[in-house]
């Protein structure tokens, strides 16, 4: 089993160690984890830079990747947490050091993060998809330097109506717009089973915009839970192996020094 979504308490929304982490992956039998603790510059409408000291993280990361060499492979990623205008920002981090993935992941819309701000506060639910969509592609236009786009629909997560397949009809053009993009970038798409931690009965992204995916080409897919804590690693991993399958896809993939390597569904 491989999960290329792992925090540990670099990231602000853990506080598990690096060590404990990887010990859990052991007990679960994962052959690969990928730490991709999340950096997030302008954080809310205050501007605040949640990141850490890059060289403490990657000193931490090899300690636990060579300890246990021998029982698991341990791979080195972020999470940026993107707006439209921070590109060269995460260029500064990204290109100075050795890591093997990077998820880009939408958590703000205009300047104001989705949680935290109250984006969805006196917002017709339609209308926050609607901007929400938006910012990804000006994101995905503005910005390359990442291997895949992570937490695609994160926003259903702060809608208060969990059923949101009536609604999302109306944004289907949008973001067919942006898988297209994404493909033709040659970047990938990750399947993130957090979103049933938070209430919803499906994956990030829902099966409804995978299968628009395969449709238009894609075949670029990561598998990750977002684990914070040891519980979480690997969550519900053979059933997105399992809806993968149904849904064609033969490969999912993992990215080692930036390069992305298929794995056979089984």
């Amino acid at each position: 089993m491989y999960d290329l979504h792992v925090h540990s308490n670099f990231s602000i929304d853990s506080k598990s160690s690096m060590e404990d982490m990887t010990l859990a992956a052991m007990e679960k039998n994962l052959k690969t984890i990928c730490f991709a603790d999340r950096i997030v510059l302008d954080f809310t409408v205050n501007k605040i830079n949640l990141s850490f000291r890059t060289e403490d993280y990657l000193r931490n990361i090899n300690q636990v990747k060579y300890k246990y060499l021998k029982e698991i492979e341990i791979l080195t990623g972020l999470e940026i947490g993107m707006q439209p205008h921070l590109g060269g920002s995460y260029d500064a981090i990204i290109d100075k050091y050795p890591l093997d993935y990077i998820i880009m992941s939408v958590h703000s819309v205009d300047g104001k993060d989705i949680f935290i701000d109250d984006f969805l506060q006196d917002i017709d639910q339609s209308h926050a998809l609607y901007l929400y969509y938006q910012q990804v592609y000006q994101c995905l236009e503005a910005y390359d330097n990442f291997d895949v786009l992570g937490l695609f629909d994160g926003v259903d997560r702060y809608l208060g109506n969990k059923n949101l397949s009536s609604i999302y009809q109306d944004h289907f053009p949008r973001i067919r717009d942006i898988l297209s993009l994404l493909i033709s970038k040659g970047k990938g798409l990750e399947v993130n089973s957090s979103a049933l931690r938070f209430g919803l009965d499906y994956f990030h992204p829902k099966q409804a915009i995978l299968e628009l995916y395969r449709e238009q080409g894609g075949e670029i897919i990561t598998l990750g839970s977002s684990a914070n804590s040891p519980e979480y690693i690997g969550h519900s991993y053979r059933q997105m192996e399992r809806l993968l399958k149904e849904l064609g896809f033969k490969y999912f993939y993992i990215y080692r020094d930036r390069k992305k390597i298929p794995i056979n569904i089984s």
